[in-house]
């Protein structure tokens, strides 16, 4: 068996990681939950501390979930991007620590997407989406009703290239 010291310093240096991520996970979750702890009893935000300790910590816990959404979307995009540049779901399970079956079941449309360009015409204008390897990610540019042109870059899907277009296609309408 190794070395009782080796086995500590191991453990220390992940606890370590885990107490720095915990605290900059804390620091941001405090101005979430207590703007939702001011919503749910009208005290002002800097006063989240006096409301009942029940409700602060159940204005904890719902910004928790908001965070554990936020989380679920932007790994989502990652496994999204490693895909879009070649990544097997062998690889995304790898990364995430679970099988191939269990990545293709979580992200089910992240290999294998297609980086086909698109017309999008919306509002009288019309814009092309494209797939741009540096910067990497879904671009758009084209020409709105009232004949102004623009562009948007680096997108991580092409959904949201196009949502980011349509928005601009809306805005200069005839």
């Amino acid at each position: 068996m190794g070395n009782s010291g080796e086995i500590e310093n191991a453990v220390t240096g992940q606890d370590v990681d885990r107490v720095a991520l915990d605290a900059a996970l804390l620091e941001a979750l405090n101005p979430v939950a207590a703007s939702l702890q001011a919503r749910a009893t009208g005290l002002p935000p800097d006063r989240m501390w006096a409301a009942e300790p029940v409700e602060v910590s159940l204005s904890v816990l719902a910004a928790w979930k908001v965070v554990d959404e936020e989380v679920k979307r932007l790994t989502a995009i990652a496994a999204g991007t490693a895909g879009s540049y070649g990544a097997s779901y062998e690889r995304l399970g790898a990364a995430w620590g679970i099988t191939r079956q269990g990545a293709r079941k979580k992200w089910p449309d992240a290999v294998g997407r297609r980086r086909e360009a698109s017309t999008l015409e919306l509002f009288g204008g019309r814009v092309e989406l494209s797939w741009d390897e540096v910067p990497g990610g879904w671009c758009w540019s084209g020409r709105g009703a009232d004949g102004t042109d623009d562009a948007g870059r680096a997108f991580p899907t092409k959904e949201e290239a196009a949502a980011h277009a349509g928005a601009f296609l809306k805005e200069h309408a005839e």
